[in-house]
């Protein structure tokens, strides 16, 4: 279900072209600088037989390094039908599409219908939405070990190019925005459900935060999926 303008303007700008674009430089270079220093946080401590819910996760860097190294299933969330198709190409190609479980949609419309993971993560999915609140919250809530997010930095000269490219996405006459949002209200949602913060990083105009659960930090687990691949429209 898309029920938002923004995730409209998500479909128009991460369309067929700029999936595959992604996914060409995937495949050449592996993930990301900063998905990869997202990936080496989380992977300080064994993710064998862990689950994870990725948020956003593009061609699906972090649900294959992960799988690579011993995570049992991957769910995987994207709002944009053309990263949806090159994740499940890239899935079959290296053998990992029976270990993940694809849904399409608005992950804050859709977060009640979707199990807990021991590891979440939103890489660079924070800056494409406009209720932050909502996202980190619902999102941080699902999280039963860590929590993983490369989200833009809170600096002026951060906050002035994000408005840079909002006026160029608006004589595009695109719909998407981008969102400079508060790394302490980031933070005060996340550890308000129970996460502490146990490593952060700046790499550029990015940041990448990794929390853990606390002991007693009011955590239910809810019904893991099982083992497959489907997709959710």
């Amino acid at each position: 279900m898309m029920n938002c303008c923004q995730c409209c303007g998500i479909e128009e700008q991460f369309n067929r072209a700029e999936a595959t674009r992604k996914l060409r430089e995937y495949r050449r270079a592996g993930p990301a600088r900063t998905t990869q220093l997202l990936l080496d946080a989380l992977m300080r401590e064994p993710v064998a037989g862990q689950t994870l819910l990725d948020i956003g996760g593009g061609v699906g860097a972090i649900q294959h390094a992960l799988l690579k190294a011993g995570a049992a299933t991957a769910t995987a969330v994207e709002a944009s039908t053309a990263y949806l198709a090159v994740a499940r190409e890239e899935a079959a190609r290296q053998e990992h599409a029976e270990r993940i479980i694809y849904h399409h949609g608005n992950f804050v419309d859709i977060a009640d219908t979707l199990p807990s993971a021991d590891i979440v993560t939103l890489d660079r999915v924070i800056c494409c939405y406009h209720d932050m609140p909502t996202l980190v919250d619902r999102s941080s809530a699902k999280a039963a070990r860590l929590y993983g997010l490369v989200y833009p930095r809170d600096t002026w000269w951060v906050r002035a190019g994000l408005r840079a490219e909002n006026a160029l996405l608006w004589l595009q006459r695109s719909t998407f925005r981008v969102f400079a949002h508060s790394s302490a209200a980031v933070d005060a949602i996340v550890r308000r459900n129970g996460l502490q913060q146990r490593f952060a990083r700046n790499a550029g105009a990015w940041q990448a935060v990794v929390y853990e659960r606390i002991a007693g930090g009011g955590f239910t687990r809810a019904t893991r999926h099982t083992t497959g691949s489907s997709s959710k429209t």
